[in-house]
């Protein structure tokens, strides 16, 4: 055993020099880890923010002139007053998000109780702006032409009064929800490139025929990659977390950090068997990375991570169960947002565990056949 365990060591210690010595993997790391997490947290405005307006005025009258001083920054840019003949260009070239054309006689009609009607283009093509943004041009039109035609801003009191509590997240400020979310993306994508790559690394450079003669066992390499890898990951999530979420970013951390990261760790031993097997498959790095993508997109979009697993399908809610970015999401989220201990996250670390188990099994099987057609 103290022989295995300082096989497993040394092992561990050359791929953690190999990875020192491959510059390109190094600038991955610090950018997955920095600058896509900044992104990731600032890159998606928390409200509708500076949409470019655009206003038809054909009634030239007092309450259209107050419908167009209703639009100004932050949530919209400041409108663009422009004619009938010039919309559909603007459209089309994309200079503009919403076009509002206010008809003429529209005042006259509004206060003699007429159908009045203002017409909305708007370009779905910007699909979040567009959702956001029609609610709040219909919203603010509304209440200045009530306050124009009541000579006053009415306000009424609902016979309900609905009063909505913000757990978790109190100012609703998505920055929270993204820079967290990406360390969990983060540390699935960089585990399974990391030690796929550097077995990848050895089959081109020649290292594994060494391997093969040294009295080494097909485990201990396995193990070596993974906890020499793994420990790289979280060491540079531990860090993300402490410099760029908290330290920039200002982000609360609602649960105890030791705890998801034993459940990171958990991952980890999943993901990296399952980059060992991957790298088995392929024969180069390119063909190491097109499998990448096909395993990382499925993981990352139907985990939960990015919409819920309520709004899926209820098969691939099922098959999902076998991945384990799936529990790991859930547990990250539990611990990370809502402060969850270990009595609500146990069953995710159990399945983390097991699902690890069986994947390193399996990967270990193919890294031994595949190590015996080498030799």
């Amino acid at each position: 055993m103290k022989r295995t365990l300082e096989n497993i060591y040394r092992l561990g210690v050359k791929e953690l020099w190999s990875l020192w010595r491959d510059p390109i993997m190094l600038v991955l790391i610090v950018f997955a880890f920095t600058f896509s997490i900044y992104t990731a947290a600032t890159a998606m405005p928390e409200t509708l923010q500076n949409a470019p307006l655009a206003i038809v005025d054909e009634d030239q009258s007092q309450l259209s002139a107050r419908i167009v001083s209703a639009f100004y920054p932050p949530s919209f840019g400041k409108p663009t007053m422009i004619s009938n003949d010039q919309v559909d260009a603007g459209l089309d070239a994309g200079i503009y998000t919403f076009v509002m054309v206010i008809p003429p006689r529209f005042q006259q009609d509004v206060l003699a109780g007429r159908m009045a009607q203002i017409q909305l283009n708007t370009d779905a093509t910007r699909m979040s702006q567009a959702f956001l943004g029609s609610g709040y041009i219909q919203q603010i039109t509304m209440g200045e032409i009530t306050e124009f035609v009541n000579r006053y801003r009415q306000s009424s009191t609902p016979a309900v009064d609905l009063e909505v509590r913000a757990r978790f997240n109190p100012t609703l400020n998505k920055s929270w929800f993204g820079s967290l979310s990406q360390i969990i993306n983060q540390i699935t994508m960089l585990s399974i490139i990391l030690t796929g790559a550097a077995l990848i690394r050895e089959r081109e450079h020649g290292t594994v025929e060494h391997l093969l003669v040294m009295p080494v066992t097909p485990a201990e390499i396995m193990l070596a990659k993974v906890w020499a890898m793994g420990l790289v990951v979280l060491l540079a999530s531990a860090l993300s977390i402490k410099l760029v979420v908290q330290g920039a970013l200002h982000v609360p951390i609602a649960g105890s950090l030791p705890l998801f990261f034993t459940g990171a760790a958990l991952l980890l031993f999943a993901t990296n068997s399952m980059a060992i097997f991957l790298a088995t498959i392929a024969r180069s790095m390119p063909q190491f990375g097109m499998l990448v993508v096909l395993v990382i997109m499925p993981l990352q979009m139907l985990s939960g991570g990015a919409t819920p697993r309520e709004s899926m399908p209820a098969l691939v809610q099922n098959v999902m169960l076998v991945a384990p970015t799936t529990h790991f999401v859930e547990l990250g989220q539990a611990i990370l947002f809502r402060g969850a201990g270990i009595d609500v996250v146990w069953k995710q670390l159990l399945w983390l565990l097991l699902i690890g188990t069986v994947f390193f099994v399996f990967s270990l099987w193919r890294f031994r056949k595949t190590i015996a057609q080498m030799a």
